[in-house]
């Protein structure tokens, strides 16, 4: 497999950033988020991995890695004796498609919670299993569950910083505490404070209560905020539907424009 040769032999690419991309509410453009941002970064000439961690698998389904098909997944990185210099090259996806790789995801990823009961530093396995292949792509995206546990857990200690898409509506914003709660207590282990930063999303500029969340949002969280705010678009459900990406539907619609100038933020901030 083509990242086995890229694994054995010097990468053009820099050391990856890690953005895990968290919220503990379901609904917000997590995962339409992962794929267009890793699908905007590879179209600036990014090396990108993309990694569902999420025992739903709907980056997965959406890349059309069907649960009952796929025979090697993210979970294959969290078993006791995983050899990540095998793993790695069995477990990532290429696809014509897509500018970047991926990881699918497993539904055994939930049973991770028990199998990784009583195994020490349960927290870092991802993190060290990263440390592998971090010289081969600019960018890793994770596509976290959305609930608090060993999974959540692995993708925050592992990244460079937490993208939190936040749909602009009060339930929305009011679901994001329990998520900087568990950031709150990873802080008081890690060595380093956590780095997040917010991504408005699925924002309708005519409706008066988007336009109060966007201003608390941005009032709360200041500079932790990015400037680029991701408009609702029809085009991401016919994406979904087709199992595309919105680029591959139409790279002028407005969904595709901000996810790119979202790109070129990240790109531009590296401390984002």
């Amino acid at each position: 497999m083509e990242i086995e040769k890229e694994m054995q032999s010097e990468s053009t690419a820099g050391k990856a950033r890690v953005l895990a991309i968290a919220n503990q509410k379901g609904g917000v453009g997590k995962t339409t988020t992962a794929l267009s941002l890793g699908e905007a970064l590879s179209r600036l000439s990014k090396k990108v991995l993309v990694i569902d961690l999420d025992p739903h698998a709907n980056a997965s389904v959406h890349m059309s890695f069907f649960p009952e098909n796929v025979t090697v997944s993210a979970h294959d990185l969290f078993f006791d004796d995983a050899d990540f210099k095998t793993v790695w090259p069995k477990i990532v996806q290429k696809r014509d498609r897509a500018g970047f790789d991926f990881v699918p995801a497993s539904i055994r990823l939930s049973e991770l919670e028990v199998d990784l009961k009583d195994r020490k530093n349960k927290g870092m396995v991802l993190s060290t299993a990263l440390d592998e292949v971090k010289d081969i792509y600019d960018y890793i995206l994770i596509d976290c569950p959305p609930h608090v546990g060993v999974l959540l857990v692995n993708a925050i200690v592992a990244s460079d910083c937490v993208l939190i898409p936040i749909q602009t509506d009060f339930l929305a914003l009011y679901g994001i505490r329990l998520l900087f709660d568990t950031i709150k207590i990873l802080n008081k282990v890690l060595p380093s404070p956590v780095k997040f930063r917010a991504l408005p999303t699925m924002y309708d500029g005519r409706a008066g209560a988007c336009r109060k969340i966007l201003n608390l949002i941005r009032r709360k969280l200041g500079d932790r905020v990015f400037s680029t705010i991701i408009h609702m678009d029809t085009k991401f459900r016919e994406a979904c539907a087709s199992g595309r990406i919105i680029f591959d539907i139409d790279p002028k619609t407005r969904g595709a424009i901000e996810y790119m100038q979202l790109a070129r933020e990240i790109i531009r901030n590296e401390d984002a």
